[in-house]
C-alpha cells in the first residue's frame, strides 16, 4: 500500500470491507446507511479501483457475482496515514502534537493521559505489570 492515496469514497467501502469481511458489491451497496446509497456502477467503480491500489483482492465469483476480501488491514491503512500525516510535519511527532495543541483539538489533559497509559510509563506498570512484593 506503500504510497497509495483513497478518496473518501474509497475509504468508506473499505470501511464496509473490513466490517463485513468476503463480500459481493451489491452487499457491500446494501450494507451502507440508506442516505449514503449510491449507483451499484458507483460502488462497483470504487471497488475496482481499490482492487487495483491493491486494496482489495478477488477471491471467488459466484454465477456474476464478484466477491472481493480486503488485502490490507485497517491497522495498516491507518499507520500509512499517520506516517503521511509525520511527512507533512518533517517527520516530527513533536511539530505535529504542538500544532494540535495550539489548535486545540488536543488538550493537555489528553497528552497526560496518553503518557500515562504509553507502554513503559510509571502508571501503565502500575496498572498491569507483575506486582513486586
Amino acid at each position: 500500500m506503500s504510497k497509495r492515496r483513497f478518496s473518501k469514497a474509497e475509504t468508506r467501502i473499505l470501511e464496509q470491507y473490513w466490517k463485513l469481511g468476503t463480500s459481493s458489491v451489491r452487499e457491500i451497496l446494501e450494507s451502507l446507511p440508506e442516505d449514503e446509497r449510491v449507483a451499484y456502477t458507483t460502488v462497483q467503480t470504487l471497488v475496482y479501483r481499490l482492487e487495483e491500489k491493491g486494496a482489495l483482492r478477488k477471491v471467488k465469483k459466484i454465477g456474476n457475482a464478484q466477491l472481493f476480501e480486503p488485502a490490507i488491514t485497517q491497522s495498516d491503512y491507518r499507520s500509512g496515514l499517520v506516517r503521511d500525516l509525520l511527512d507533512l510535519f518533517g517527520g516530527s511527532p513533536q511539530l505535529l502534537v504542538s500544532n494540535l495543541v495550539e489548535t486545540g483539538d488536543i488538550t493537555l489533559k489528553d497528552l497526560k493521559a496518553l503518557q500515562s497509559a504509553a507502554p513503559g510509563s510509571k502508571s501503565s506498570r502500575n496498572r498491569g505489570g507483575k506486582r513486586h512484593a
